[in-house]
């Protein structure tokens, strides 16, 4: 399972220190800059918008839809 966090960055160094220590978690990559931060958030927010909508639980704009608000 991955997990996506948001923590203040006064609390990253210890926080980081603590998941480091576990031995079943595995830290596989640091975003630090918060443009990319933003990116990967963003991300993360449409494949669970994609997972909502085949379970049924959320309808989506179609792409014609989109391009006709533009």
């Amino acid at each position: 399972m991955k997990v996506l966090l948001d923590i203040k960055d006064n609390r990253v160094p210890f926080f980081m220190e603590l998941v480091k220590s576990l031995d079943y978690v595995h830290v596989m990559k640091e975003i630090k800059e918060k443009r990319k931060s933003k990116f990967v958030e963003d991300l993360a927010e449409a494949f669970n918008d994609v997972k909502l909508y085949e379970k049924g639980e959320k309808k989506l704009k179609k792409a014609k839809d989109l391009l006709n608000e533009l």
